[in-house]
């Protein structure tokens, strides 16, 4: 399901609620979150949690975690619409996770309606699992989780009409959006019914599918399901392989896309450089710079978590993580961060997703990407990056091809410059340089 023509694409902050505490505390986030240039804040599952404490095994969903609970006689449906209300008083919307293909173990719903769940020969509830495609001797197994079972009709029915309910609830405790945990886990045609529920209660109600690792066939068939965005996996791209470039055009023709540096899932980007043996706290900021332009400039959409400006190290963890985690800052990239994010919102065509390539560039170094509006008028981005941590390089614009003379840079920090036959536009180490032409 596209977007409204001219819509601004999802600039989402990821509020992770352990690291950031009560409810309470999370309104203290709101002022520099909407200095930043963010229209979007995503909390990851805020709900009562089974016997291992993660937050994606939810015991209760209508019952808020007692690390989220801020000491008053309130519930989660009062704590939460007097949060996404405060949010909107600074022009942010809210979407919250979605986890209906498993709960906890314990869960309520596992003890109400057993017959709603996939279960092991000896009757026990069957955890979900994933195998490695590497190795199929690797094999995961969440122990704590129970599977939903989706097979059999009635129980669709009746689950499809639980979650339908609960997506209700939500949309009236203020929720615009839900960004849906393994999406491919559960089959199109119940997503479609919720999301047209969804819609028929709240119109502008927006649906994120968390699709990564996943088979592009597993996507496909998500086509009809009324999703608004995907996720995408630009977050692990070496700017050499095609496939990025595959997942994107196949993703393009089912929704626009969001990309991301770094996520609740990954490790911190400052934590991998530092394993790659990259310790200047300088060039680790050059990194961060470039990682967080190219994700904002590569699709519809971007997200970070929170602590990405600051150059946060330590993992988010989904049992484990509390608000005295909070880390010094390695550095402050929230004014760089606001200028992309401005960047973006007033480019009409960085918030759309037509057909996008990669252009030849006589140095084997820079990566040229040009993407075309899908709109009427011709309008195309060309994103020219230097993945080279150390060495400048250049891109001649008589090489990129005629279509790009005449454009015009926006890339934060650098003065407005013509794009002109013959010339050489150079790009420092681990730069990322944004031309449009309109």
């Amino acid at each position: 399901m596209d977007p409204l023509p001219g819509t601004e694409g999802p600039r989402i902050y990821n509020l992770f609620p352990l690291l950031c505490g009560s409810t309470r505390q999370w309104e203290d986030h709101l002022p520099r979150i909407k200095a930043m240039g963010f229209n979007w804040i995503y909390l990851n599952p805020f709900h009562y949690p089974g016997f291992s404490g993660s937050l994606y095994a939810v015991k209760d969903y209508y019952r808020i975690h007692d690390r989220m609970w801020d000491g008053s006689e309130a519930g989660l449906r009062e704590l939460l619409q007097a949060f996404c209300w405060r949010a909107g008083e600074f022009g942010l919307s809210v979407m919250m996770d979605l986890v209906i293909n498993h709960t906890s173990k314990d869960s309520l719903l596992a003890g109400q309606h057993p017959e709603w769940f996939m279960h092991n020969p000896d009757g026990s509830l069957h955890s979900p699992r994933a195998i490695d495609p590497a190795d199929s001797r690797k094999v995961t197994v969440w122990g704590d989780l129970a599977e939903i079972d989706y097979r059999n009709a009635s129980a669709r029915t009746a689950l499809t009409s639980y979650w339908g309910e609960l997506i209700g609830h939500f949309i009236d405790c203020g929720i615009r959006g839900f960004r849906c945990d393994a999406a491919y886990q559960v089959p199109g045609e119940v997503w479609s019914i919720l999301t047209r529920f969804a819609r028929f209660k709240r119109g502008d109600a927006t649906f994120f599918a968390e699709t990564l690792g996943c088979k592009l066939e597993q996507v496909a068939a998500l086509r009809s399901a009324g999703f608004n965005y995907l996720f995408n996996s630009a977050k692990w791209w070496d700017f050499k392989a095609p496939w990025l470039l595959e997942q994107y055009e196949s993703f393009r023709r089912i929704a626009p896309s969001v990309a991301f540096p770094e996520s609740h899932d990954t490790e911190r980007l400052a934590t991998e450089l530092e394993h790659q043996g990259h310790t200047d706290p300088a060039l680790i900021e050059r990194i961060y710079r470039q990682r967080y332009l190219f994700a904002a400039g590569f699709s519809g959409g971007v997200m970070m978590p929170v602590g990405y400006e600051y150059g946060f190290r330590r993992k988010l963890d989904v049992v484990r993580t509390c608000n005295s985690d909070w880390e010094t800052p390695l550095f402050d990239l929230s004014g760089t961060i606001a200028k992309i994010n401005h960047m973006k919102a007033s480019s009409p065509v960085l918030n759309e997703e037509g057909p996008m390539v990669r252009l030849p560039v006589g140095d084997a170094k820079v990566v040229a990407l040009l993407r075309q509006s899908p709109r009427s008028g011709g309008g195309w981005a060309l994103a020219l990056l230097n993945p080279d941590l150390t060495r400048a390089h250049g891109a001649r614009v008589d090489e990129l091809g005629g279509e790009v003379a005449g454009g015009r840079e926006i890339t934060p920090g650098h003065e407005p410059q013509t794009l002109t036959v013959g010339e050489t536009v150079m790009l420092g180490p681990c730069e990322t340089r944004v031309f449009v032409n309109a």
